[in-house]
Parts: C-alpha cells; structure tokens; sequence
C-alpha cells in the first residue's frame, strides 16, 4: 500500500480493477487500521473478492534497501512477497521503493536459474505499436553478462505473449560496432553468439520510438533515464497543444475539428496506460508501479498483474530460459 499517496488512491483503484476483471481477487497488504475506514466508503464492495493483511510496518522512500531487509520483517511489501511465495495469491503489485522491491523479492521469491539480478521491463508507445525496454532502475550497474541475461528474458518474455522472434537491440550512443562502453560491447558480442535470439545490433534513443526493435536492453541507470524523459516529453507536448488551442476563436474551431483526433491520441500515448511494469527473472510475478501513479495508472498495473498472472510469466518464462540456455549451449549459471 505504498507510493505516493498511499491507501487512499490504491483502494478507490482496487475497487475499480474488480468491475473490470470479474475474475480478480485482490488482497490489500498494510495497516488495517488506515485501510479499513476507506474500504468503508465503498460499501457495494464485494468483500469475498477484496480483503485484508495487516502488516505492522511499511518501507519508506528513503529506506536503504539494506535497511528494508534486515530490519523491517512485518513490512507490507515483504509479506506480499510472502503471500506470493506460499502460493496465497499469483502476483504482486507494489507502488513503493524500487530498490527494497529488488532486494525483498531476490530475498524472499530468490532468482530465477541462471539469472544474477531481476530487470524491471514494461511496453512504450512507438510510431508502429510497443517496444519493451528493460533494466527500468533495479540495476543501475551491470556487467556483460547480465545485459545478456536481461535480453534473454525479454526475448522470451514476448515469445510467451505471442510474438514470434522478437528484435533485440542493445541501447547505445551510436550503431557502429566501435560505439559504447565496454560492457555494450562485450554484451553485443556475447549476444551475436545466441543463435536463437533474433539480436538486431545496437539502437540509438530515436530508433526506440520508431519501433526499430521489440525488446530494447540497457542498464537500469539509463533506462530509467530514458522511461522518465520519454514522459516527461509526453506531457510537455501535451500541455503546449493545450494552450495553443485555447487562445482565441480560431484556436477553438481548430480544437473542436481536431478533438476526435486528439481523444484518440491522448488514449493511446498517456502514459497512465503504460504504467505497471514487470520485474522479470524472479520466481512470481511482480509489478511495479510508479510511485507516483494516479488512480487510472495504478489500475493499469494491476490490469498488467492480472494478464501475467494468467500467462503463467514467472513459470513460463524459466522454461523458455531453460530451453535457450539448452539450445545455445550458454552457461548462465555463472555468477559475475
């Protein structure tokens, strides 16, 4: 029950999530004492659907990852990765620390086989549909192998959502081979090696939203770097398109002309509807969202949860792993 704004933006979305997945039971992990009186104001809830683990303490922002694991055993985010690891429910969306988030789920869920570190990975908006970037922040310092490791999973990722052979890029400052620092090029390298990994080559930012690759690879410094940009760029050109439409009557007849058009834009670009973003290469699912999400956003993530609880992710995403490290003779299983 953390990020931002806390229960009072998470139950209003919970309630909203039930409509719209018939299917979803949810279980809200945090103090009882705060959430119950707002569960409160919603008395057509369906309480078979939604109900209630206390915890007694929370991790906060500014909380050392360290620090959320060692000394907060009765945090909410570590007993909803309980929950998940005792099989009491099929996934995890947290709004709270990212870097508690990492520590707590390698910690309580542990790692895939073969896999060092989790990668955060979700879908933006490109000019021919969705790219799926990932490291999003869990990582901020990678080696070689693990940018291998996280294209490994992305890729596989998508084969499980139905995409068959997915691009991998590797995110540079340029597409020549002589390009980038040098764990970018030993990972390029290592990667060229991966028969069955449909790799692309390298990727510059522009390229990332025309499309130019399925699955785009980078450390968490720069991805979310990238992620936050990309936003922020968003909502700039949003507020400028709305204040040019309002001056003036002319302005006005052109917004009346163009509101289809832009209805249509603001539904497929905002990026509320991106929010929710999967952390790949654990043993569950888990989602996180931004700790700044709105109600809208945060329902998004919940929605993502929802859809790779049903995919199996976690399960099918190791035998996937499984199977490349077979078939490209790759031993992933070396710790760096």
């Amino acid at each position: 029950m953390g990020g931002d704004f806390g229960p009072r933006l998470v139950v209003p979305a919970c309630i909203k999530s039930l409509t719209e997945y018939p299917a979803l039971h949810l279980v809200l992990v945090g103090d009882r004492s705060i959430i119950e009186p707002i569960l409160a104001q919603y008395p057509q809830n369906d309480s078979s659907r939604l109900t209630v683990q206390h915890a007694g303490e929370e991790v906060t922002m500014d909380d050392l990852p360290v620090h959320a694991l060692r000394h907060k055993p009765d945090s909410s985010m570590r007993i909803a990765l309980q929950l998940l690891r005792d099989k009491q429910v099929q996934a995890c969306v947290s709004a709270g620390n990212t870097g508690a988030l990492m520590a707590l789920a390698k910690h309580v869920l542990k790692c895939l086989p073969g896999i060092d570190r989790p990668a955060i990975m979700t879908a933006l908006p490109t000019q021919s549909g969705e790219t799926h970037l990932l490291d999003l922040g869990a990582n901020v310092d990678v080696s070689a192998e693990q940018l291998v490791q996280f294209a490994l999973m992305g890729s596989a990722a998508l084969q499980i959502q139905s995409v068959d052979h997915p691009r991998v890029a590797l995110l540079n400052v340029g597409s020549e081979a002589i390009k980038g620092n040098q764990q970018v090029k030993l990972a390029a390298a290592l990667l060229e090696e991966i028969k069955h990994l449909n790799y692309i080559g390298y990727i510059e930012g522009d390229g990332v939203f025309r499309g130019e690759a399925d699955v785009v690879v980078c450390d968490g410094f720069v991805g979310n770097i990238l992620l936050k940009s990309s936003e922020g760029l968003a909502q700039m050109i949003a507020a400028r398109i709305r204040q040019r439409l309002g001056r003036g009557l002319r302005a006005w007849l052109l917004s009346w002309l163009a509101a289809p058009l832009l209805r249509v834009l603001r539904t497929e670009l905002a990026p509320d509807r991106y929010n929710g973003a999967c952390l790949l290469g654990v043993t569950g699912v888990v989602v996180k969202s931004h700790g700044s999400a709105s109600q809208a956003a945060f329902q998004s993530a919940i929605g993502v949860a929802y859809r790779a609880a049903q995919e199996r992710l976690a399960e099918c995403l190791q035998q996937h792993l499984q199977q490349v490290m077979v078939d490209a003779e790759l031993n992933l299983d070396t710790k760096v």
